[in-house]
């Protein structure tokens, strides 16, 4: 019940996105079952060394740093709010820390490459081609997420301030400037989409060749095609392209704060990981460069 009430308190109070609300509904399931199963307790009545033990399961299982801190997160935010709801006493979480997880560099996608795929590939003219170069270019140009892609919707770009209004994570949302190519492109998908797909009601702007709203999957393999065709990375998803950008606005001089509220970024810890690729970058001319290297 009391977990019921939690969710619906994300999706209400904190309109949380459908996604991350499932997320916290396994999370919650799982440590509920583990609870049952293990001490015949409810998640009302859990406490700081059964959370410990359910935790230190999951590391014993090898699931990854990232997934449990997850569980932690899912499993703080429901016993805070258990808490301020007056239906426990003290939350059991405060005596719970998180494991350390391995910083990953991003994977990004090179410089060159990317301006050789956008410049010079030959995208065919029609709806389908310039629809995937728009998508691409939105990606490289603006930074954003797969799912603040796909909610776009035509009356957040604004062309005469040459601006897109995001919505992230949370609903908060961010202006993002667009680069006049970016704005060429969008100009010349709209003729076209409204050549082919006549007057779009749903008003999104990126919709599949029968007028419908794109899918992640949908963009995904968009973006793995392309990527696969001159790129050499492992990874060809969406997020690299956000990578990719963050990247190379760093690399040539970019200010890691307006890096910041252009990703939608709430805090700068989350936009310095991008500065350890630019330390690798000066590592590797450094040793290319230099005699005693």
């Amino acid at each position: 019940m009391e977990a019921d009430d939690f969710l619906h308190f994300l999706q209400l109070e904190k309109r949380y996105s459908p996604h991350t609300i499932a997320g916290y509904k396994t999370d919650l399931k799982q440590f509920e079952a583990y609870l049952k199963d293990t001490f015949s307790v409810s998640l009302l009545h859990a406490g700081s060394q059964q959370i410990r033990n359910w935790l230190s399961g999951l590391m014993g299982a090898r699931l990854s740093a990232k997934s449990i801190n997850r569980k932690i997160s899912s499993l703080n935010s429901f016993y805070h709010y258990l808490e301020a709801e007056g239906k426990i006493e003290a939350n059991p979480m405060a005596k719970v820390s998180p494991p350390k997880i391995p910083r990953k560099l991003p994977a990004y996608v090179s410089q060159t490459s990317m301006q050789t795929l956008i410049d010079e590939f030959d995208f065919s003219h029609d709806f389908k081609g310039i629809r995937d170069k728009l998508i691409l270019e939105m990606f490289y140009c603006t930074g954003i997420r797969l799912a603040e892609l796909t909610g776009l919707r035509h009356g957040d770009i604004e062309l005469s301030r040459a601006t897109i209004r995001v919505t992230g994570k949370g609903n908060r949302e961010r202006i993002v400037p667009m680069v006049e190519e970016l704005k060429e492109t969008y100009l010349q998908y709209l003729e076209e989409k409204k050549r082919i797909i006549g007057n779009d009601t749903s008003g999104y702007v990126f919709v599949t060749d029968k007028g419908k709203k794109v899918y992640p999957k949908f963009v995904y393999r968009v973006v793995n095609f392309y990527l696969s065709t001159n790129t050499t990375v492992s990874k060809r998803s969406p997020h690299v392209l956000r990578h990719s950008f963050a990247t190379h606005m760093l690399n040539n001089g970019a200010d890691i704060n307006a890096i910041k509220d252009i990703l939608g970024h709430t805090s700068l810890s989350a936009t310095e990981v991008y500065t350890h690729n630019t330390v690798e970058k000066i590592k590797s001319v450094y040793k290319q460069a230099h005699p005693k290297a």
